[in-house]
C-alpha cells in the first residue's frame, strides 16, 4: 500500500511539473539535448499554460502561435483587434448578398417582357404542293420542304408556316379535310411529317400549320355516319328539312355559298338538306353541338403532341350560323329574290361572326395554353379573317383579360391593286390605330388567296414592298417566292369548280433555270411553271448583288440585329400620292432609322422640311438600289425613282415620339428602353 501511494505521488509531481509544447518542434535533435534545470526556458514562469496546474496564465506575455489549444484561441478571438475585422467581413458579406438579391429583383422588375418566338422574326408561308417535289411525281411534298430548310434559314426566317396537308380531295383547294389525323399521300406519310418537325426544330425554327375547323369533306367518316343518323354523329352537321321534287330543291332560306348559289344541298341518303358555306363537297360542322367542339380539341391536342408549335385557324368567321334560319337581307332590296345568286348580293348577318364564335376560339386558346407552360414552348394561335372589316378583325385579339388569337392575320396590304403613298399609309395607320393596346401587329404582302405581288402591282414594286414589310413594327409574313419576285402561273386547265384566281398564286417554286425550274425532276408538274423562271429563280439571284433575294436577306438580317426595328417606335412623318416616310426609334438610343419609300413617279423630297433636326447629310444603310448603299445623301434634295426605297440612318437625341406634335403619329406595341451603359433593355422610360 505504501509503495502504490508513493508511485501515485511521484506521478502527480511529474504531471505538475509537465508543461505544454508552445509550438511545433522545429528540430527533433533539440529534444535529445539535456536542458539546464536552471535555465529560463525550463522554468515554470516561461510556460504558457499548465495542464493541471492551478495557477492562472499570464496572458500579457503570451502571443498567438500555431497549434494553439482552444482555450488560448477563444481568448484571442474575443479581443477587439481580432473580433472587429471578423464582424466587419461578416456584415459586408451579408450586405453584398442583399445587394445582389436587390439588384436581381430590380432588373427583373424593370425588364420589359421578352419577345416570344412568333414575334422575333419573319414567318414563311409554304403551300406544300408547290414548294419542292422530292419523288418526281410533279407534286411538292413534306420531304421537299425538309430538303430546303437550309435555304429557309438563309432568309433569317424564324417560323415555318405550312398550309393544309391533311388527307383531302383538295376540292377548290380550300381543303375539305377527309381525315384530320392523317397526311394526304400526295405530301408523304406521318413519318415524313415527324422527320420534318424534328428537322425544323434542329434548325432552331418553329412550325405552325393550318387548321380548318369550319367544315370537312363529304368523304369524312363523320359525315358518312351523320347522313345515316348514326349515334352522336347525327347532329355533327347542319341538317334541315327542305323540299326536293323532280330534281329541284327548294332550300330552307336564301343563304348563299361563298362561291354562289344556295348553300343548301339535298342529300338523298338522309332525305334532308345540309348546309355548306363553300362547295357542296364541304359540309359545315355544327358548332352548336358540344361533341363537335370536343372532337376538334382532341385533334388540336393530337398535333400539339406531334411537336407543332402553333396553328393558323382558317375560316373562323363561318364557325356558327343563326339557329332561326331567317333570310339574310339583300344588298339591293329591289332585286328579284330568285335572281340573288352571288355571295356579294346579301348581307351575311346570320352566317358569319355570330355570337359565341369568339368564345369557341377562346376555348381553343385556353386548351392550347395547357401546352405552353414549358419555357420556349409557347403555342401560337393565329386566325384568318380575310374579307372582314378592320373593326371586326380587331375582335380576334380578344379582350383585355381574356386572351384569344395572338394576332389575326393582316391581309390588308394584299388587297392593294394600285399602290400609292396614301393607300399604303392608310393600311398601316388603320391597323395601328385600331389595334388594342399592348397587342402585336403583323403584315403580309402576298398569300394563298391573292394574286402574287409581281402580277398584282408590277415587278418594280417587289423590292420596295419587301422593304416596307421588313421595316414595319410587328411580325412580317412572307409567302414563298415573294422574296425573289415570282409572279402568277399561267391559267390552269382543271375540270373543277373553284376560284381560278386562288390557283394562280400557287405557282411552283422557282429554284434554278433547269427543267421545271428545279421544282421537280419528273416529267410534269401539277401546275405550269411560270415562263420567267430562267431569270427569276433562287440560284440566279444568289449571285446577283442587286437581286430581290439579296435585298431580302440584308433586310431580314438587319431586322434581326437591330433593336430599332424589332422593338422600336414607329412614327409616320409624311404620306402623299407618291411617297411614305416614317421613322423607327428607341428610347436610350441616339440613332434613328428613317424609311423613305416612293410608290409614285420620280420625285424629289426635302426631308429638312419634314424633320427639323435632321442633319444635312445622312447615311444610306440599305437601298433598293444597292449601288447607293453606304453613301450619304443631301436631306434637302433626295430624288427617288418609281419603286425606289431608302433606309437612312442618322444620329439625334430629339426623338419624334417625345415631341408633342408627333405623339399622335407614333405607335409602339411592346415598349422598351435601351441602356447603353448596361447594354440591356428596361421599362423605365
Amino acid at each position: 500500500m505504501a509503495e502504490e501511494k508513493s508511485k501515485r505521488d511521484s506521478t502527480g509531481t511529474s504531471m505538475k511539473e509537465c508543461f505544454t509544447n508552445n509550438g511545433f518542434v522545429q528540430n527533433e535533435d533539440i529534444l535529445e539535448k539535456d536542458q539546464d534545470p536552471g535555465s529560463p526556458a525550463n522554468s515554470p514562469q516561461h510556460s504558457t499554460l499548465s495542464i493541471l496546474g492551478p495557477e492562472e496564465p499570464d496572458w500579457k506575455a503570451i502571443q498567438p502561435y500555431a497549434g494553439m489549444p482552444k482555450e488560448v484561441l477563444f481568448h484571442f478571438s474575443r479581443q477587439a483587434r481580432y473580433r472587429l475585422p471578423r464582424e466587419v467581413l461578416f456584415w459586408l458579406t451579408v450586405a453584398s448578398v442583399l445587394v445582389l438579391i436587390g439588384v436581381t429583383i430590380a432588373i427583373i422588375a424593370i425588364s420589359p417582357k421578352c419577345l416570344d418566338w412568333w414575334q422575333v422574326g419573319p414567318m414563311y408561308q409554304i403551300y406544300p404542293r408547290s414548294f419542292k417535289d422530292s419523288n418526281q411525281d410533279g407534286n411538292g411534298d413534306l420531304k421537299g420542304i425538309q430538303d430546303k430548310l437550309d435555304y429557309i434559314t438563309s432568309l433569317n426566317i424564324k417560323t415555318v408556316w405550312i398550309t393544309s396537308f391533311y388527307k383531302s380531295p383538295l376540292k377548290d383547294f380550300r381543303h375539305g379535310v377527309e381525315d384530320f389525323r392523317d397526311i394526304d399521300p400526295i405530301f408523304g406519310t406521318m413519318k415524313d411529317f415527324e422527320n420534318l418537325v424534328a428537322a425544323i426544330h434542329d434548325k432552331g425554327l418553329k412550325l405552325i400549320i393550318d387548321f380548318i375547323p369550319n367544315h370537312t369533306s363529304d368523304k369524312h367518316a363523320w359525315f358518312q355516319r351523320s347522313r345515316n343518323r348514326t349515334g352522336k354523329y347525327t347532329d355533327y352537321y347542319i341538317w334541315h328539312d327542305c323540299l326536293h321534287e323532280n330534281g329541284t330543291t327548294i332550300p330552307p332560306n336564301n343563304w348563299l355559298s361563298v362561291y354562289g348559289n344556295s348553300s343548301w344541298h339535298f342529300d338523298e341518303v338522309r332525305n334532308q338538306c345540309y348546309f355548306h358555306q363553300f362547295t357542296k363537297e364541304q359540309p359545315d360542322l355544327n358548332f352548336h353541338n358540344p361533341d363537335v367542339q370536343k372532337e376538334l380539341e382532341e385533334i388540336i391536342q393530337f398535333w400539339l403532341a406531334k411537336g407543332v408549335d402553333g396553328f393558323s385557324f382558317e375560316a373562323v368567321k363561318f364557325l356558327l350560323e343563326a339557329k332561326h334560319l331567317r333570310d339574310e337581307v339583300q344588298v339591293n332590296e329591289t332585286q328579284i329574290p330568285d335572281t340573288v345568286t352571288h355571295y356579294s348580293e346579301l348581307y351575311h348577318d346570320f352566317t358569319t361572326t355570330q355570337v359565341g364564335m369568339h368564345d369557341i376560339i377562346r376555348s381553343f386558346r385556353q386548351m392550347m395554353g395547357q401546352y405552353s407552360s414549358e419555357p420556349g414552348r409557347y403555342r401560337f394561335l393565329g386566325t384568318e379573317a380575310y374579307g372582314d372589316s378592320i373593326d371586326r378583325t380587331m375582335l380576334y385579339y380578344g379582350l383585355p383579360f381574356i386572351q384569344e388569337a395572338d394576332f389575326p392575320f393582316n391581309d390588308f396590304l394584299t388587297r392593294l391593286d394600285t399602290p400609292s403613298g396614301n393607300s399604303v399609309f392608310e393600311v398601316i395607320t388603320s391597323w395601328m390605330e385600331h389595334m388594342p393596346e399592348g397587342k402585336w401587329p403583323n403584315w403580309m404582302i402576298g398569300g394563298l388567296d391573292s394574286a402574287r405581288l409581281t402580277s398584282r402591282l408590277g415587278r418594280e414594286y417587289v423590292n420596295i414592298m419587301n422593304m416596307l414589310l421588313l421595316t414595319l413594327p410587328g411580325t412580317p409574313i412572307t409567302y414563298y417566292g415573294e422574296e425573289i419576285g415570282m409572279g402568277n402561273t399561267a391559267a390552269p386547265d382543271f375540270n373543277e369548280s373553284y376560284n381560278v384566281d386562288t390557283l394562280l398564286s400557287k405557282s411552283p417554286m422557282q429554284w434554278d433555270n433547269s427543267s421545271n425550274a428545279g421544282f421537280s425532276e419528273g416529267n410534269y408538274t401539277w401546275l405550269t411553271i411560270s415562263s420567267d423562271y430562267h431569270t427569276v429563280n433562287v440560284d440566279v439571284q444568289k449571285t446577283q448583288s442587286m437581286s430581290a433575294l439579296k435585298l431580302y436577306q440584308e433586310l431580314s438580317l438587319l431586322r434581326a440585329d437591330e433593336l430599332l426595328l424589332s422593338r422600336g417606335w414607329f412614327c409616320y412623318v409624311r404620306s402623299d400620292g407618291h411617297s411614305v416616310v416614317y421613322t423607327r426609334e428607341l428610347d436610350g438610343m441616339d440613332r434613328v432609322f428613317l424609311v423613305v419609300l416612293n410608290f409614285g413617279e420620280s420625285s424629289q423630297l426635302n426631308l429638312k422640311e419634314m424633320i427639323s433636326n435632321i442633319p444635312s447629310k445622312v447615311r444610306i444603310r440599305l437601298s433598293t438600289n444597292s449601288a447607293n448603299k453606304g453613301s450619304e445623301v443631301d436631306t434637302q434634295a433626295i430624288t427617288l425613282e418609281q419603286g425606289e426605297g431608302l433606309l437612312l440612318e442618322y444620329d439625334t437625341k430629339a426623338l419624334l415620339h417625345h415631341q408633342t406634335d408627333s405623339r399622335g403619329r407614333c405607335f409602339v406595341s411592346s415598349r422598351a428602353c435601351y441602356s447603353s451603359v448596361l447594354d440591356i433593355l428596361h421599362s423605365l422610360c
